[in-house]
């Protein structure tokens, strides 16, 4: 398993040379062929005489023959438009990801990616690579049980006049997608494949000997004890040994003095059955991806051992459960004290993605008083409201008052908006803490309503202030001694589409912001 578990979809690396004699086929990327010089000018009179019959030339992609030159061949994948208000970076990873999709059916095994940046885009030649990557994707189980279909090519060359930019563009994407890759391998694998003690084992051989510190706590007195609302979602899972839960801890320390640390804690559900309210009607499938949080967690650190920016320190949580239903299912009307001593009355056992996070968020912001510039995530597949709300394709992001302070929901909307990691800004209102707040003097806090979050007013927002409240977060706002910064981050919409192949959000636009400084 350790050489399927963050092997890149095929072996990368730039060139300079144009002529590279190991390509077998080119994948151009562009917006208008038209502008092609230098030492690509050479694509150039092909592709006239092709839209001189052709007129989907510039509209679709097309794969027609270079002549003499050695690469035989070429995929010709336009972005479409780029100066509507509505186009963005997305773009050049759309089109590289369908360039890649037809030069494996033309037959390719080692193409040479080159795409011709737009100055609007700074990063296009990023957001290509990661597109093109996106679509190499082999999923785990094919890659461990047929391995025959373990990878779609053998190399990928990436086309740059200037070869040092070129091996920096190279290094970039292949951490990114080496995270976004472990990721998908968490999040898109079947309920057993990926059960908690299998994600741990999966955990455990990525990180062996590396700077990514790691420890599970698969104890159930112990999980009992520190992280009660996790345990009370455990409490059915926990009599099948192989679905029984874990909690993982992570840590990366960067080299030279910490200017600042994360604190990341990852939804991951391994499968939602809705517990005791169990999802009918056929609205279960697909609940394999309801560890997508968690999943982006462990791809997160997996991409800082691969760049190992220096500089940040990060922390992490995976609170891996599984919702079963039986008869140590929890309940409707149940009251547990959380880790942080408020009193939970349980509203909807559907709602366990918020029960698994609050112990692991209280724990953060309990150590987070001695870290340096904290700020707490949480990251998760939370709610189908965040999909009603914004659509497919957008993480969405919310902010506490002391992180809001800082514009802190705005900078990571940026960082995501340049590299083609989209973000949508929601804010936690006051009618969000008063929904969660108790309604009789048996609870502090209520957990949920009994309706789904798709026919909830409010249904993504309010369950931040649930996080918040649950956790004692709320005595840490902008009218404390101590205020903690905390941002919550629902990728319901962005985790990707089933049936299909998880995305990774928000591993690039976390590293765009907090790695490379986008």
């Amino acid at each position: 398993m350790a050489s399927t578990t963050s092997r890149l979809p095929c072996d990368t690396e730039c060139t300079a040379d144009i002529n590279d004699s190991r390509a077998d086929g080119i994948i151009l990327v562009a917006n208008d062929f038209s502008q092609l010089a230098g030492d690509l000018l050479f694509l150039k009179e092909p592709l006239e005489q092709q839209s001189q019959i052709d007129s989907a030339v510039c509209k679709e992609v097309v794969l027609l023959p270079l002549g003499t030159h050695s690469a035989k061949r070429l995929v010709y994948a336009p972005t479409g438009p780029l100066n509507r208000d509505y186009d963005d970076v997305r773009r050049f990873g759309d089109a590289a990801g369908v360039g890649i999709k037809r030069a494996i059916r033309a037959g390719m095994k080692k193409p040479m990616l080159i795409c011709v940046p737009h100055e609007a885009f700074p990063e296009a030649k990023l957001a290509c690579l990661l597109g093109a990557f996106q679509s190499l994707y082999v999923p785990l189980e094919i890659r461990e049980d047929v391995p025959s279909r373990a990878t779609k090519i053998d190399q990928l060359l990436v086309w740059s006049a200037n070869k040092e930019e070129g091996d920096n563009l190279v290094k970039q994407a292949s951490g990114i997608e080496g995270g976004r890759l472990v990721a998908r391998d968490i999040g898109g694998s079947d309920p057993e494949r990926m059960a908690a003690p299998k994600v741990a084992e999966y955990v455990y051989r990525l990180f062996k000997g590396t700077p990514v510190k790691f420890n599970i706590i698969s104890d159930d007195s112990v999980l009992t004890k520190e992280y009660p609302l996790f345990s009370a979602v455990n409490r059915c899972a926990k009599l099948v040994d192989r679905h029984q839960g874990r909690v993982i801890h992570l840590e990366y320390v960067g080299d030279g003095d910490i200017e600042t640390t994360l604190m990341i804690v990852g939804k991951g559900v391994t499968y939602d059955t809705g517990g005791a309210d169990v999802k009918a009607g056929g609205h279960m499938a697909g609940m394999h991806r309801d560890k997508c949080g968690a999943a982006a967690v462990a791809g997160f650190f997996h991409t800082l051992n691969c760049l190992k920016p220096k500089n940040i320190k990060v922390v992490g949580i995976m609170a891996m459960v599984r919702n079963s239903i039986g008869v140590e299912s929890y309940v409707a009307d149940e009251l547990i004290a959380s880790r942080a001593g408020k009193r939970i009355r349980i509203g909807n056992t559907d709602a366990e993605g918020r029960m698994a996070m609050a112990d692991c968020l209280c724990q953060m912001k309990e150590k987070a008083q001695g870290e340096v510039n904290p700020h707490l995530f949480t990251i998760a597949t939370l709610t189908g409201h965040a999909v009603r709300a914004m659509g497919p394709n957008y993480s969405i992001i919310l902010d506490n008052g002391p992180a809001r302070k800082e514009g802190h929901a705005q900078s990571v909307q940026k960082s995501g908006d340049v590299i083609g990691d989209p973000f949508e800004i929601s804010n936690i209102r006051r009618e969000d803490y008063e929904f969660h707040t108790g309604k009789s003097e048996y609870e502090d806090v209520l957990q949920s309503n009994n309706a789904p979050s798709t026919m909830t007013a409010r249904g993504h927002q309010s369950p931040s202030a649930f996080l918040i409240m649950a956790s004692g977060l709320d005595s840490h706002g902008i009218d404390s001694d101590q205020p903690i910064k905390y941002s919550h981050i629902d990728i319901a919409g962005s985790s990707g589409p089933f049936p299909g192949v998880p995305t990774g959000s928000p591993i690039s636009a976390l590293a765009a912001k907090y790695i490379l400084g986008l």
